[in-house]
């Protein structure tokens, strides 16, 4: 493993990192607004996608362009001005106030997690969430209601797609869930790992199963194995850890991102090291982009 460096900064808080083969390292900045592309040469980083504010995941599309969480999922062509929504979402209906980490399924579906309530320097905890799949017909249903997910965030699949990583940071662990990737469907979570301080965040998961954790307020990413057992801790000059993903040629470079909740700070970063183990490659959304199709939208909430 390689000394850790920066190599991007000035940004307000960084989420949703991924690899793309054709745009290198891609990033959002949640608060600060718009999609980053960070090339292997170090050149950038360069505007994928303007002003959105509130992404907190990306996934690649096999059309090519980005599916983007935030206020309602939406893809985002390659043409940066083009945007179809692809799962609505009404807060005062659902009672959610949108969407934020996601990963894509083997197959192609969009798993897509809710926040009850924005993030804030006073309060960045919601109290409640859930957790929705954008299926390949483009249809969408709960796979989590709330309240059984409290604060959604890092999602991410094992080496051979039968297990579903979830981190709720309300209940400051992650958990792991069986996957049926023939229906899309989850079984009932187990615990994965806690934290003992800060929260987990954003995660990714290596060739060998181990699942690295952004560790939010505690300035870290936690590697565990895939017993759940701690083995490394990686140290991280930033409060707020908010991602990790794996990218490069090899898939042996890690990429981590931070950020803040005070809207008077640029500190968002970029921090790279290499690693011994490769990780996987996100997969590909392949719902459909129906141009003018009304989207599918988020049902009221259970209690009503």
């Amino acid at each position: 493993m390689t000394r850790l460096e920066k190599i991007a900064a000035g940004f307000r808080l960084l989420e949703g990192p991924v690899w793309d083969p054709t745009s290198g390292l891609v990033f959002a900045d949640a608060e600060g607004g718009g999609v980053f592309g960070l090339n292997e040469t170090g050149t950038g980083p360069a505007i994928i996608v303007q002003h959105r504010r509130g992404i907190g995941g990306l996934v690649r599309h096999q059309a090519g362009g980005l599916v983007v969480s935030g206020r309602n999922v939406a893809y985002k062509g390659t043409d940066i001005s083009s945007t179809v929504v692809l799962l609505d979402n009404t807060p005062e209906i659902s009672g959610m106030v949108g969407f934020s980490d996601m990963c894509a399924d083997a197959a192609g579906r969009v798993l897509a997690g809710m926040l009850g309530s924005r993030p804030t320097e006073e309060n960045h905890l919601s109290d409640h969430g859930s957790l929705w799949l954008i299926d390949l017909d483009g249809s969408a249903r709960c796979l989590i209601p709330s309240p059984k997910v409290r604060h959604t965030n890092g999602l991410a699949f094992s080496p051979d797609d039968t297990s579903l990583y979830y981190a709720d940071s309300g209940q400051r662990a992650v958990f792991v869930y069986d996957y049926d990737v023939a229906c899309g469907r989850v079984g009932e979570p187990r615990l994965f790992a806690t934290m003992d301080a800060g929260i987990p965040d954003g995660l990714a998961v290596a060739a060998d199963g181990s699942v690295w954790v952004a560790n939010a307020f505690a300035s870290r990413v936690l590697v565990f194995g895939p017993d759940g057992g701690l083995q490394r801790t990686i140290n991280i000059p930033q409060e707020i850890v908010t991602n990790v993903c794996f990218g490069g040629t090899a898939m042996d470079e890690v990429f981590i991102t931070t950020g803040s909740l005070n809207p008077a700070e640029r500190v968002g970063a970029v921090y790279h090291l290499s690693n011994d183990v490769p990780g996987l490659q996100t997969h590909q959304a392949k719902c459909p982009v129906l141009i003018g199709a009304a989207p599918p939208a988020v049902s009221p909430k259970e209690d009503d």
